[in-house]
């Protein structure tokens, strides 16, 4: 088994956590110094890590590990800089910055989504190199922006940097599960135009919000005619179409029947699951009865569903087999990950696997067992050294 740093690893977490990078320009948070502290690791390791800006301040950093041993595969490592906010203060019971270790969690926010997991993948890199020659190449990515539009990944792939990659291993807090697919998320924004009137005289208008609350039940009845035809997924389970926001009319006129209404839906999907069907299926059910409907696509991110006999799924089993002595076990990412954009817009194989709680993701006093980030960077060595040497079953 190859020997990893566990006391660097964790200080490394820790040192991590302790950045707040939020993306909140109003405080001055971003994701740069987070950034900034994995690139000077890098350096220091004598890596060359180049930087590239997904938007303005808002910094990719990627290196190329080579392995000295001759060509290969490439194997990706890919994790993310940016947390979510801290949210209310008086939910905590530890600073959400502090980076603390007690009673063999490491706290704060980001720990397990997904600086831990970051770490891992850093030193991880880091023992496969110091081990010896490796065929192939391992390229390391830090990428902005997961938690918001994943512009790091759209980035990362649109520069033709996951081009070369043979396989990638995205290190998001799993629980020890091996997450070879991700439910699919289509947002949609139905805006419905009718006309204003008095709250007096409704007879002359048209009430969009009633329009509104027409749709709401009729994707009731759209969620019931999919999860009939897609029967829920082994690990992912049902499909759903959730409306979440609605917005219409001003509370300072609450005597005016509004001009439009807008209804903001959250789908999540799984494999098999067509998404413009679904966008063109609300855009004929919010049509009609006097009313105009528009329907805009805010997000698009299908279900990820790679083979558990792909390579880099194999290797990551197997080393999760030599580390643990345990059979692993195989699960299934809730949401997205910027592994959905890898392997639907790159065309690159991905799999979720780190440290950390399948559900303490933004949630106060999050937490990451130590021996958990220390187990997860073992894991992901063995799971390089295996694809990269094709030495998996």
């Amino acid at each position: 088994m190859i020997d990893v740093d566990a006391r660097a690893v964790v200080e490394f977490t820790q040192a991590l956590v302790r950045i707040p990078s939020t993306y909140d320009p109003a405080r001055g948070r971003t994701e740069q110094p987070a950034a900034d502290l994995v690139a000077a690791k890098m350096r220091e390791w004598g890596w060359d890590p180049v930087v590239y800006e997904a938007a303005p301040g808002r910094p990719n950093v990627v290196a190329v590990v080579e392995g000295g041993a001759g060509d290969g595969p490439t194997l990706l490592f890919e994790g993310h800089t940016d947390v979510v906010t801290e949210g209310d203060l008086a939910t905590w019971t530890v600073d959400p910055f502090c980076g603390e270790i007690r009673d063999g969690r490491l706290w704060g926010r980001g720990s397990a989504d997904m600086k831990s997991g970051l770490a891992a993948i850093l030193h991880a890199t880091r023992a496969l190199q110091l081990a010896g020659p490796f065929p192939g190449r391992i390229k390391v990515a830090a990428l902005a922006d997961e938690e918001g539009l994943m512009i790091g990944a759209h980035h990362f792939v649109s520069c033709g940097l996951a081009a070369d990659v043979d396989g990638a291993i995205v290190a998001e807090p799993e629980a020890g599960e091996i997450c070879a697919v991700a439910k699919g998320a289509l947002r949609l924004r139905v805006d419905l135009t009718g006309k204003m009137a008095h709250g007096a005289m409704p007879e002359h208008g048209r009430n969009p919000v009633l329009a509104v609350a027409a749709l709401v039940d009729r994707l009731g009845a759209l969620q019931r005619e999919l999860q009939r035809a897609h029967p829920a997924h082994e690990h992912l389970g049902e499909v759903y179409v959730t409306p979440t926001v609605v917005r219409a009319g001003a509370e300072e006129q609450v005597n005016v029947i509004p001009a439009t209404a807008s209804l903001f839906i959250d789908v999540r999907t799984v494999p098999g699951v067509e998404h413009k069907v679904i966008a063109d299926r609300v855009a004929a059910l919010a049509g009609g009865d006097g009313f105009t409907a528009e329907v805009s696509v805010l997000v698009d991110r299908p279900p990820v569903d790679v083979p558990v006999s792909d390579p880099v799924v194999a290797a990551l089993a197997a080393a999760h087999r030599t580390v643990t002595g345990a059979e692993p076990v195989y699960g299934g990412v809730p949401g997205s990950t910027d592994g959905t954009v890898l392997t639907h817009w790159g065309g690159v194989p991905s799999v979720v696997y780190g440290p950390g709680g399948k559900w303490i993701a933004h949630q106060a006093d999050e937490y990451v067992e130590v021996a958990e980030i220390v187990r997860c960077t073992r894991v992901f060595a063995e799971a390089a050294r295996r694809f990269l040497h094709r030495d998996h079953p």
